[in-house]
């Protein structure tokens, strides 16, 4: 009897070291909070809530494989019709307008600080700007690789095998063919369901957190956490003139589209159908990105 419980003693204490191990951005922002006096029950209660312990996951997608390169998982997105934009939308993120794309592969996640590792390993990548001083640190490995221009991107999509998605597969992939607002569905955003202002973390955190808040392919983190550059050229005014099978963006331009929102914004800044621009050659603190396939001729 004393051996067993031992036994499940240390099973438990391994366990939690484990758990510790695996999540030390974690341990460190909280214990920052501490050291600075900003500790609270909630800011534990949001940081925990990007786990979603324990409750119901969104459905899974209809087929996955994993890239031989850089070991990402993608998720398949069918051909087919969605709509893209919002109507009566402010700004550049309007009008509605049905599109049709052909099928392809989309990142489950963004592209994490560990798997651009790679590609500086195995020569693909160049080194980051000297201000990203967290990606080649081993607490921060599964965050998104940021502080890169949109020039790395996509020569590490190209690395990987894929290609940076258009700004047309990026939004299917993040919404579906229901018109939904958000990944997620219409639901206002949460600690639970993405990474945004209202979590009070302030900064990027794991690309693998907030299941709950999964695109209907089960993508994560395409509202908040971090932009992500997407291949089009930037064009305010392209959504009144786009083609309808699979558009590939302005021709030309002096901007390049990002999408998704940040950790920084609220959650209207984080809709699903918002578009970001910047030039591409700017690395920016929270500027990452993801890759997608196209699918191979049958």
């Amino acid at each position: 009897m004393k051996k067993t419980f031992t036994l499940i003693i240390t099973a438990a204490l391994l366990s939690a070291a484990f758990a510790v191990a695996q999540n030390l951005d974690m341990v460190v922002r909280l214990f920052d909070a501490y050291q600075e006096n900003r500790l609270t029950a909630q800011k534990i209660r949001y940081e925990f809530a990007a786990f979603n312990f324990g409750k119901k996951l969104p459905a899974p997608p209809e087929a996955r494989k994993i890239s031989p390169q850089d070991g990402m998982t993608q998720f398949y997105v069918p051909a087919g019709e969605f709509l893209m934009g919002r109507e009566n939308a402010k700004g550049t993120s309007g009008p509605a307008h049905k599109v049709y794309l052909d099928a392809f592969w989309i990142d489950r996640v963004e592209v994490s600080n560990a798997m651009y590792l790679k590609c500086m390993a195995a020569g693909g990548c160049a080194a980051l700007a000297s201000d990203n001083t967290r990606y080649q640190n081993w607490i921060y490995r599964d965050h998104p690789v940021v502080y890169v221009t949109w020039e790395q991107a996509k020569i590490y999509c190209e690395w990987a095998g894929r290609s940076l998605p258009t700004e047309a597969q990026w939004e299917k992939a993040g919404r579906g063919t229901d018109g939904r607002l958000y990944p997620w569905g219409n639901e206002e955003p949460s600690p639970a369901l993405a990474n945004f202002a209202g979590t009070g973390i302030h900064e990027a955190v794991s690309v693998y957190r907030y299941p709950l808040g999964a695109s209907p392919y089960g993508a994560l983190n395409m509202a908040g956490n971090a932009r992500e550059w997407v291949a089009d050229w930037f064009d305010a005014e392209y959504y009144n003139n786009s083609p309808y099978q699979n558009p590939q963006g302005a021709q030309s331009g002096f901007e390049r589209s990002l999408r998704s929102g940040s950790y920084n914004e609220d959650g209207r800044e984080i809709l699903i159908t918002k578009r970001y621009n910047h030039e591409p050659g700017s690395a920016g603190l929270s500027r990452g990105f993801r890759c997608a396939e196209n699918e191979a001729p049958r």
